[in-house]
């Protein structure tokens, strides 16, 4: 090996860096992967206020704000760390290059097509002052394989995420991210179940599945597959003790998964849906391909079949066009139905997307009163969820991390109920039995470990 390949790997082996993650859960993975790739490498990762030799920055452009927030951890990344390498990488670094190109400092910026090689980029070149950041980027459309990270990324979650699909090919009217992540790309089948079992041989008891589209898992490999035939796999050939799923499409949620769900104490019952509008006509406009019918059918089914599911929602409000009775249709649907939790967003156009043309658009005062609205609607659904476990006792992996307001232990059920406890640290990071006493300032419940 050169001389100076040796000099700068040997750089950047004693370097602490920092890695800072803006949006979603995908991007968490991401992070976590990059991360546990340089630590395996011998960096450090840093916490607190040290100086950083090598900042890298995975952003988030699903909204205006969002590229904003983007903007400011970069600039806040470079204040904190004069003389640091400054890497950008993530949707607004895919979507939007030329903008972070006109931040002073930032080194190099990294589409989504090579995040995944960042690792070993940052070891193969050589950290110099530039004028102009580095660009490396492709066109992530082209892309058809799916990008798998070096190293498991464990983070420090005591419930690891697995992303096991990436991009999507359904283009919501108001939705930024298939220009930003490409093509529907699905890992392998064996590599899935692969990466669950070193989860469970690192000592983890629950993985979390992930991915841009998780519905369209399997679809494009050859030969085509489908979600409801890894679950299969998963169940017949991991030994993990819970597998959880995150958010899937409505239309994706099949009556095989909510069986195979209902039939198993292995699957969390915990669902994640994405409802955007209670109101036919806002879904057409925002190119969603299901009615507030079969919307309402399918919850209805998913209670009837495992009563104690967790259902969340996502809501958007104040799509151009929403009207008053638009809204309280939405409103009306969400309020009817046994949902568990809301995530409410504000709609926010996004140049690039359809929507952001759209007319008839909703004063920003309205969509703030309607987002309100919602969310108390969504807070009273879920203590009244919390409720229904009042002195019922409930399987709880506790966390890692302690409560910062109680000091207490913390963990979460299988149907999504946070659950505090005061014991020692030697529950971290396993399963325990817990008798659900009372609710906790309407964000979780307070518990009893049992002794048996």
């Amino acid at each position: 090996m050169k001389k100076k390949n040796i000099d700068i790997i040997n750089r950047y082996s004693a370097s602490g860096f920092t890695i800072s993650t803006l949006g979603c859960k995908v991007n968490q993975y991401e992070s976590d992967a990059i991360a546990q790739s340089l630590k395996t490498a011998g960096c450090i990762l840093l916490h607190g206020e040290e100086n950083a030799d090598l900042c890298i920055i995975n952003t988030c452009t699903v909204t205006q704000k969002a590229a904003m927030q983007s903007r400011q951890s970069i600039r806040q990344a470079i204040r904190n760390n004069p003389g640091a390498r400054i890497i950008v990488t993530g949707c607004y670094a895919q979507v939007d290059p030329s903008e972070i190109k006109k931040i002073k400092g930032v080194h190099d910026i990294i589409g989504h097509a090579d995040k995944h090689k960042i690792p070993e980029m940052i070891v193969s070149t050589e950290h110099v002052e530039r004028r102009h950041p580095v660009l490396t980027w492709r066109e992530i459309s082209d892309e058809r394989a799916f990008s798998q990270m070096a190293d498991a990324a464990f983070g420090k979650r005591t419930r690891p995420f697995l992303k096991i699909q990436d991009g999507c090919n359904t283009f919501c009217s108001y939705c930024i991210v298939p220009y930003a992540r490409g093509r529907s790309r699905s890992m392998a089948i064996d590599n899935v179940l692969e990466n669950i079992h070193n989860i469970q041989q690192a000592g983890f008891c629950e993985v979390v599945l992930t991915g841009v589209h998780l519905g369209a898992y399997g679809l494009d490999l050859s030969p085509k597959t489908n979600l409801f035939t890894l679950l299969k796999r998963i169940q017949a050939s991991t030994a993990i003790e819970r597998v959880r799923l995150s958010s899937i499409e409505p239309l994706e949620l099949t009556q095989d998964i909510i069986q195979l769900v209902a039939g198993s104490d292995r699957f969390c019952h915990h669902f994640h849906i994405p409802l955007q509008s209670g109101d036919d006509d806002i879904l057409k406009k925002m190119n969603r391909q299901y009615t507030r019918t079969f919307f309402r059918n399918l919850v209805l089914k998913i209670n009837a079949l495992i009563p104690d599911t967790a259902i969340g929602v996502d809501a958007l409000v104040g799509f151009p066009g929403e009207t008053e009775a638009a809204f309280e249709n939405t409103y009306s649907l969400i309020q009817e139905l046994p949902v568990t939790y809301l995530h409410v967003f504000p709609f926010s156009p996004r140049a690039g997307t359809p929507a952001s043309q759209y007319p008839h658009k909703v004063p920003s005062k309205i969509i703030k009163t309607r987002c309100e609205k919602l969310r108390e609607l969504g807070n009273v659904k879920k203590i009244d969820f919390y409720k229904n476990f009042l002195g019922q006792r409930l399987k709880v992996l506790i966390e890692s991390k302690r409560d910062s307001s109680t000091g207490y232990l913390k963990g979460l059920t299988s149907n999504y109920i946070p659950v505090l406890a005061d014991h020692g640290n030697d529950l971290e990071n396993t399963m325990v039995q817990v008798r659900i006493d009372n609710i906790f300032n309407n964000r979780a419940v307070i518990g009893n470990i049992c002794d048996n």
